[in-house]
């Protein structure tokens, strides 16, 4: 036996200790590596945002028809036959709500003249605060040197230019949506079975199913809860709007609970609308800002309490987690993220609670009030 054979059989008691340097940079090193990792995911991520977030809209969205699915398939029908019909189902729902809400604003789109006439109207009315919040500006442009002509130049492109660009991505989203949705359903037993095969052992096979069991009920928990919120909020703005007098108030109810499946951005657009309707429906500055100022304040009660508090006790969500998840994937993937954050939450957790024993995102009132005897 040569001596580097005799070397590589040194037990590790005989090795120097390492020095508080060199752990410093294994960790550094171990560190970074997961830094980087996290980084390149979160990139991949923003930069497949064009298929991943359809595919992953018609996941959860596929969940929520699944139920449905599942009794067809229990009635005999084959599983290619009963996707087509939750796909169907899906469209037509779709559908008549785009209908219904579309049909009643058609008479209040010729009306946007006058909607405009009127929001010039009241504008004017603001001139003289305008006028001085001009004049001192110029004073403190002329006191520190500044210039006082100053000019902006927007070079904005062609509507139509924008919409024949924007066309071709959106439809192309749509059809990956609808047939990600399509397979998903059809195929989702097999999929199921397939990565249980993958499972070497009985304990993660058993793991493995429990995972797509709580999936399955977590996320149509999720979405049966956020359909109520926002019904509720449709029915409240409908009745507040219909006591301040603001007309066609049930339609506005109506496209307040349906927007606000949109995170952020939907209640942006009706606030919008509302304050075309309120200019469009009385005559004084106050009284046309009341209609958008009722639905700010319910929509805000809605998104700073109802929600957060409904939502995260009932799926065992720590409501700072649910802000947080709604706030990233917004910011990756824009609306469609904002529909799919707290379902991606729910799919992390499920799994966290399968693989870590005792895992808490939320504490129990009795954890609660333990920690609150603590010093």
């Amino acid at each position: 036996m040569n001596k580097a054979a005799r070397r590589t059989r040194l037990p590790a008691e005989s090795l120097p200790p390492k020095s508080g340097y060199d752990t410093a940079l294994t960790r550094g090193a171990q560190v970074a590596v997961i830094s980087l990792g996290v980084v390149a995911f979160f990139a991949a991520l923003y930069v497949g945002r064009f298929l991943l977030a359809p595919v992953s809209l018609a996941i959860v969205v596929g969940l929520m028809l699944s139920p449905l699915a599942q009794r067809l398939e229990n009635r005999g029908i084959a599983p290619a036959v009963s996707a087509i019909v939750a796909v169907l189902v899906f469209i037509l729902l779709v559908g008549v709500l785009s209908a219904a809400v579309a049909a009643p604003l058609t008479s209040w789109a010729g009306r946007v003249p006058q909607i405009w006439n009127e929001l010039q109207f009241q504008l004017s009315s603001l001139s003289e605060p305008l006028d001085t919040i001009k004049g001192i500006r110029e004073q403190i442009r002329e006191a520190t040197g500044g210039d006082a002509n100053v000019t902006v130049s927007v070079d904005e492109g062609s509507p139509v230019e924008s919409v024949a660009v924007l066309a071709p991505a959106l439809l192309a989203q749509v059809l990956v949506f609808f047939a990600s949705l399509y397979f998903f359903i059809a195929t989702r037993n097999d999929t199921r079975m397939m990565v249980l095969r993958l499972c070497s052992g009985r304990r993660l096979r058993w793991r493995v199913a429990h995972i797509f069991r709580d999936v399955e009920e977590l996320v149509s928990h999720y979405l049966l809860a956020i359909t109520i919120i926002n019904i509720g909020l449709g029915i409240a703005v409908g009745v507040a709007l219909w006591l301040a007098g603001v007309p066609s108030a049930p339609l506005w109810g109506a496209l307040a609970g349906l927007l606000n499946f949109v995170v952020y951005i939907g209640p942006a657009v009706m606030a919008v609308v509302l304050l075309g309707i309120g200019l469009a429906s009385f005559d004084t500055f106050w009284g046309s800002l009341m209609p958008m100022l009722l639905y700010l304040v319910i929509n805000g009660i809605e998104a700073q309490f109802v929600t957060p508090m409904v939502i995260g006790r009932r799926m065992t969500l720590n409501p700072f987690l649910v802000f947080l998840a709604v706030t990233f994937w917004l910011w990756i993937w824009g609306p469609i993220g904002g529909f799919v954050a707290i379902p991606a939450l729910l799919v992390l957790f499920a799994i966290a609670r399968n693989i870590l024993p005792g895992f808490e995102w939320a504490l129990s009132d009795e954890r609660r009030r333990q920690y609150s005897r603590l010093p």
